[in-house]
């Protein structure tokens, strides 16, 4: 459903990614994992038309989408929810929700209930402004804003950063939920352990480079992995 074939990208003269190699298949759950600095950000903002990679091209069904703008890319299907939630503090949750749809369509309706049915919380609150949400609940706003346009590929960059663990723990959960009505994810998540066993297959980057890959299973298993990224 979307592969990234020998992707470089840079910032200047620093190379954030040297080739890497992942492909991405429609249902799955596929987790990205690595140390701060890896280049886990940089791979889905090049994904998602942010940054354009310097080489190598990034193919989404048979499109080759290498370049798009950001807006191209989610009409394209593929919507990214940024590490930091980054929603817009001074709308509220509706109108946070509604920038989502941006796309266009004349009637949101029934994905803006999809995402109060997933989010009881946001629909409740829909009146209140973005800025005066808990973490959780703006974490919760995010992935409701990225789902308003009907995402085929959802790119999650580090949605339990700064949650409790209660919050962390329905945020998986509802990652489940989300990728168990069709929604492909790709999930890029410093709690490695709860990423992989939620994963059908991850990805170990180090460096700007994929150094390890396999099933959530195997990787929950390999030693590099226990060691560097399980704290075992």
């Amino acid at each position: 459903m979307l592969r990234l074939e020998n992707i470089h990208t840079s910032y200047g003269p620093i190379k954030a990614i040297r080739g890497i190699d992942m492909e991405i298949k429609k249902g799955e759950i596929v987790s990205l994992i690595g140390s701060n600095g890896a280049g886990k950000s940089t791979c889905l903002m090049t994904i998602s038309g942010i940054l354009t990679p310097s080489g190598g091209s990034i193919v989404h069904g048979e499109q080759d989408i290498t370049g798009l703008p950001p807006h191209s890319i989610v009409s394209q299907g593929i919507c990214q929810v940024p590490e930091g939630r980054r929603i817009f503090p001074r709308l509220t949750v509706l109108e946070n929700l509604e920038m989502g749809a941006f796309l266009g369509r004349s009637d949101f309706m029934p994905t803006l209930q999809r995402v109060f049915k997933l989010f009881p919380i946001l629909g409740e609150r829909k009146k209140q402004y973005g800025g005066t949400l808990s973490g959780g609940e703006q974490q919760m706003l995010a992935i409701g804003r990225a789902l308003m346009s009907n995402p085929e590929i959802l790119l999650l960059d580090e949605p339990s950063l700064g949650l409790a663990p209660i919050m962390v723990s329905k945020i998986f959960k509802t990652i489940q939920e989300i990728n168990s009505e069709g929604v492909t994810v790709l999930l890029v998540e410093q709690n490695a352990r709860a990423a992989l066993r939620l994963s059908d297959r991850g990805y170990v980057l180090e460096n700007g480079v994929i150094t390890l890959s396999g099933s959530g299973r195997e990787l929950l298993d390999n030693d590099k992995v226990r060691h560097a990224y399980l704290g075992e």
